[in-house]
């Protein structure tokens, strides 16, 4: 599982996306988190690029703008191994 934090330079929102699953990562097992500026693909720009932060679970959109930090943690309470 993988998880992809779509930013751009100088946004607020996605330093706050950022530092929420740090610290979510501080008590439960979060994958690594990918970070990729929305600005750099023409194509994730042209996609995402007014709903910036963006967070991608496996390639999906799982949340835009703020984190959904219970449905995160239930998604990945789910996929944790027995």
């Amino acid at each position: 599982m993988g998880l992809t934090l779509l930013t751009r330079e100088d946004c607020g929102l996605c330093d706050l996306m950022q530092a929420e699953l740090r610290s979510l990562s501080q008590v439960l097992s979060v994958p690594a988190v990918q970070l990729v500026d929305v600005d750099s693909d023409p194509e994730l720009q042209r996609r995402y690029g007014l709903k910036v932060p963006v967070l991608l679970l496996d390639g999906a959109l799982f949340c835009y703008g703020r984190l959904q930090t219970d449905e995160l943690r239930r998604v990945l309470a789910k996929r944790a191994p027995c």
